[in-house]
């Protein structure tokens, strides 16, 4: 009896200390305002400001950013929005994930409501009709990612490390404009994207100065003072895309109508970048795996909105099933790098568990 007793106010006390966990992610207790929010003459200026964790998002954050983005955004006297990162290590490392993996463990609501505001917040930048600069210096992964890629510019260094590691925990990555990008090695046109090395010799700081400065810019104005600065910078000018000479084999060794294909591809080609990226899917989970390739097609061809509601559900079919914690386990919490996956082999994920992860919520599925 004793025992049994034992046992459930054990179970109730780590059920109590995950949710005092989760209400310290709504509730900062810290004395410094985790984002940053100013109007620097006619500029709004958006500081994440959690340098400790790497600016991580979360969603305190969140619910500060957007209400004033959408104020910025009808605001006659704003005429450019910026976002940055604090403390020069990270634009943002991603969203506060061991939060919401708590709060998927015990049931609580921030799961489904982290996600969904996020990926709203993600849609507004990416109709913001005011120019949105994100000067993403330093590591930017994940959702830190949702808040630079969709807006109309933005600004790497030779800091930035732009990485969507999804997979590596059992989630998905996010289709929109992420493929694009990498597909032509960050170099967009029309003012687009500022690559990263080209502005090491003049600095953020410099550049942030002369975006502030700018009076009533328009979205030319902005691409002048971006180009006016790579153009001023010499630094590994004369170096390619880093991925320049495997463009060939990757169009060629990824063109297959499935995840076994492109990985019976690699093993067959048998070449030292085809064996490293074989090593590297092996790791992976094979149900995010097999959810990222049909995402990665479908969302090709999807508006960003109609991308973020498929993305949604299928965060919250990572929050169903149990990857998404085991790798958050072997990743982030124990840190040994080895997670159980369930299934463990791409063949034993049927189209059927694929398909469901791609349903529809109903009354829950997210509206923008």
């Amino acid at each position: 009896m004793f025992t049994t007793v034992f046992l459930y106010f054990s179970s109730r006390l780590r059920s109590i200390c995950r949710l005092q966990r989760i209400q310290g992610h709504m509730m900062s207790s810290q004395v410094e305002p985790e984002v940053l929010l100013e109007k620097v003459g006619n500029a709004g200026v958006i500081t994440m400001n959690r340098p400790k964790v790497l600016n991580a998002l979360n969603m305190t954050m969140i619910r500060q950013i957007y209400p004033q983005l959408k104020k910025w955004e009808n605001d006659k006297e704003t005429d450019v929005v910026i976002i940055k990162g604090a403390g020069g290590k990270a634009f943002c490392a991603g969203g506060d994930i061991r939060a919401v993996t708590e709060a998927g463990k015990v049931g609580d609501s921030l799961a489904e409501d982290f996600f969904r505001e996020e990926y709203i917040l993600n849609n507004a930048i990416g109709v913001c009709k005011k120019p949105y600069i994100a000067l993403i210096d330093g590591i930017t992964m994940g959702g830190g990612v949702g808040l630079s890629v969709h807006g109309r510019f933005r600004v790497a260094t030779e800091k930035t490390m732009f990485a969507m590691p999804e997979t590596a925990i059992g989630k998905t990555v996010r289709p929109y404009r992420v493929s694009s990008m990498v597909r032509r090695g960050g170099r967009e046109g029309g003012g687009g994207t500022l690559v990263g090395p080209k502005i090491k010799n003049l600095g953020i700081p410099d550049l942030e100065k002369e975006l502030l400065d700018l009076k009533s810019p328009s979205v030319d104005d902005i691409s002048k003072v971006l180009d006016s600065f790579q153009n001023q910078s010499s630094l590994d000018s004369e170096k390619p895309f880093v991925l320049e000479k495997h463009i060939s084999d990757i169009d060629r060794l990824f063109s297959s109508s499935s995840v076994e294909g492109i990985v019976q591809n690699l093993k067959a080609d048998g070449s030292e970048f085809a064996n490293k990226q074989a090593e590297t899917l092996s790791k992976m989970s094979p149900t995010s795996l097999k959810i990222t390739y049909r995402q990665l097609k479908e969302g090709a061809t999807l508006s960003l909105a109609d991308v973020l509601v498929m993305e949604y559900r299928l965060s919250q079919a990572c929050m169903r099933g149990c990857d998404f914690y085991e790798g958050v386990r072997a990743v982030l919490v124990d840190k040994d790098q080895s997670p159980k996956w369930s299934p463990s082999t791409l063949e034993e994920v049927s189209d059927q568990m694929v398909d469901q992860c791609f349903s529809s919520l109903g009354d829950k599925d997210l509206t923008l």
